[in-house]
């Protein structure tokens, strides 16, 4: 359980956070003059952000954005971020909107403004069929082998809520899903959407629990203000959202549908 800040307290996080250099975003109608949208992806993050064979930041992100950029009647200039600069450079007014796993939160919301949602990631189990689970609580057993990447966030989750399961640390990713299809362990959690290329390698009937530990709705991070922005923005994500546009991309760089679909809603 995370603790709850007030307001107050979220305006100096914001406050400490914001940039020295600040400078003013550049509105819809300069953007559209200079003929080029500049969008910050952090190439870290497969399969949002990757480097492809010849070296070029690739990735849901970039080819997202790239339809982004079509609709605008603009050139996509790719500018590469990383977790701890990502919020400066947008903020600073280096780039136009940031994507990268945008989570929405409140304490980020402070510093930035957010689009509508474009993708979300589920926080949840995945097991297989033949395990039988349908609740988080049944793991919590000494029967039950969770299986986790070593060093990752979920583990601590694990002590405190399934303290009695025990635990198989491996690796890294496909070494973990290689380890479940392969019945060495019951069940992993994590953010699922991201292992489905590696769920796609083994023949193996995969099931997600339905009910998931929690969703992060994800978004495009844009200077705070820029109204002309991202405005525009969100009524090009509804026509990408309305259209199946964002379910094919995710299909095709993820490797399995969004787990948790955004939906279409003209006040989403």
């Amino acid at each position: 359980m995370f603790k709850t800040l007030t307001i107050a307290a979220l305006a100096v996080v914001a406050a400490l956070a914001a940039p020295l250099d600040r400078a003013d975003a550049r509105p819809l109608s300069e953007i559209i003059d200079s003929g080029t949208l500049r969008v910050g992806v952090n190439p870290t993050l497969p399969p949002l952000g990757t480097y492809n064979e010849r070296n070029e930041i690739d990735g849901f992100d970039v080819e997202f954005s790239q339809k982004i950029a079509e609709m605008l009647g603009v050139e996509l200039e790719v500018v590469q971020v990383g977790s701890p600069d990502r919020i400066p450079f947008v903020s600073s007014g280096k780039i136009d909107y940031v994507m990268g796993a945008m989570t929405r939160t409140p304490a980020r919301a402070l510093i930035i403004d957010y689009t509508i949602p474009v993708h979300t990631e589920v926080f949840g189990v995945l097991t297989t069929e033949d395990k039988g689970y349908s609740t988080v609580e049944e793991l919590n057993s000494p029967d039950v082998t969770m299986v986790q990447v070593r060093g990752t966030t979920p583990i601590q989750y694990i002590e405190e809520n399934l303290p009695e399961a025990e635990v198989l640390l491996l690796d890294n990713y496909p070494d973990v899903i290689r380890a479940l299809a392969q019945g060495r362990g019951d069940a992993m959690l994590d953010v699922v959407d991201f292992v489905g290329e590696h769920m796609n390698k083994h023949d193996v009937a995969w099931k997600v629990m339905d009910t998931p530990v929690d969703v992060y709705y994800c978004a495009l991070g844009v200077q705070k203000g820029n109204s002309t922005l991202t405005d525009w923005l969100n009524i090009a994500i509804f026509e990408l959202h309305r259209d199946g546009v964002v379910d094919e991309l995710w299909k095709k760089w993820f490797g399995i549908d969004m787990l948790y679909p955004v939906g279409v809603s003209p006040y989403f």
